[in-house]
């Protein structure tokens, strides 16, 4: 008992964000194993190495990641050439395709392919596939233009999201705004959604291959709205149209702006406004390492949540937190349909504990997410430039 009070005592002796941990569910462990600065997605290689795309001009590796005891110390695996010249950052996508023996980074302006061989710890060399973000911004700009480039790859197709140059205007670039998919190996880019604001979180369903999508929702709207979405786009049928900025959540319409709701899009998953989905990962069926987690997460998907800038000033009750989600999904379809007078059913939290109460006082605001080889969950964090690892006990 007088270790407890000894305890009890410190902890309230300490500011409120140094008595904040991580927390998951009973039978997990969380380990943060890496510091890499600004650490947005990830990837992981056969060998358990993990790649982390960060919001400067570099990408690191964190060598024996899913290894049984600590990692390695991370280091810079490829620096983007532009770095000596203004620079190209973020270079925030990451993903990685041993079909084509490739690691694939999303920067501000292009997408560039790295030969990759496991166990490689440095990018022997780079070359652009694709270029983004090619025309000006919208003339009606509020100046809340994005930059990260997020990616996906399966089965040979190469998956390139480019958020907004605004928070609600008329685009006059065709490579914002949009998801479009190229040959993992180069080529054109062929839109097959539109309209769609800032869709940061990429994951392709192993089982099916479909392409899912999860989206940071425009400003301005009533309060509370709109809801953060996670869809899978290759299923809508022709160039998926979200709608942004005329329509939202079920087919509502934006009375602010002009135009026709009654064919767009409807997602498959809907959150919480301002939440802001970073990361997805879907946690394979046929995991058997030896940190696999329990039959109940397989077929799955993780979802970081970054959490929201609003707070009390934008008619919040309180800041929308962090945490990392689990959605059950049997096949490309959620257990819960939407509930679209409750944004909280579809979805359970699986790590909470970043921030304290509906204050902006965080530890951390995770980013990117991955499954390792062996089965560990791995989450970024671009607050505090942390990686952690996920385990059952």
């Amino acid at each position: 008992m007088r270790w407890f009070a000894l305890v009890l005592a410190i902890s309230l002796a300490l500011p409120a964000s140094a008595a904040l941990l991580p927390q998951a569910p009973a039978g997990f462990e969380i380990e943060q194993i890496a510091s890499v600065p600004g650490a947005r997605e990830l990837a992981v290689a056969p060998n358990g190495d993990l790649f982390v795309g960060t919001e400067g001009e570099s990408v690191y590796i964190v060598p024996h990641a899913d290894g049984a005891g600590d990692a390695g110390a991370p280091q810079i695996f490829w620096t983007h050439p532009a770095s000596d010249n203004g620079g190209d950052a973020p270079n925030a996508g990451v993903a990685l395709s041993m079909q084509e023996h490739a690691l694939y980074v999303g920067s501000n302006t292009g997408v560039w392919e790295i030969p990759y061989r496991i166990g490689e710890r440095r990018a022997p060399s780079a070359r652009r596939i694709a270029s983004v973000r090619t025309g000006s911004v919208a003339p009606d700009s509020d100046g809340d233009v994005h930059r990260t480039t997020s990616l996906a790859v399966s089965g040979g197709i190469l998956y390139v999201s480019v958020g907004s140059s605004c928070n609600a205007c008329a685009e006059v670039d065709g490579t914002r705004a949009m998801i479009a998919r190229m040959p993992a190996t180069g080529g054109a880019l062929n839109v097959i959604a539109r309209r769609i604001r800032n869709a940061i979180a990429l994951a392709v369903n192993p089982q099916s291959r479909a392409l899912w999508a999860g989206v940071a929702g425009q400003d301005d709207l009533p309060v509370g709205q709109p809801y953060e979405i996670f869809d899978a786009v290759t299923l809508q049928h022709g160039v998926a149209d979200y709608g942004w900025p005329v329509c939202y959540d079920n087919r509502r319409h934006n009375v602010k702006v002009p135009g026709d709701c009654t064919h767009t899009a409807l997602p498959r998953v809907i959150m919480p406004a301002y939440e802001t989905p970073i990361g997805a990962a879907f946690y394979p069926w046929n995991q058997s390492g030896r940190y696999a987690f329990p039959a109940r997460y397989r077929g799955g998907v993780f979802l970081t949540l970054h959490g929201s800038w609003h707070g009390p000033a934008q008619g919040l009750k309180g800041f929308m937190p962090p945490r990392v989600v689990f959605i059950a999904i049997h096949g490309d379809s959620p257990t819960t349909p939407p509930n679209w007078s409750n944004p909280y059913t579809q979805w359970t939290t699986f790590v909470g504990g970043y921030q304290n109460g509906g204050t902006s006082e965080r530890i951390a605001r995770p980013t990117g997410i991955t499954v390792g080889p062996q089965g560990s969950l791995f989450v970024a964090d671009d607050l505090g430039g942390t990686i952690d690892r996920i385990r059952p006990r």
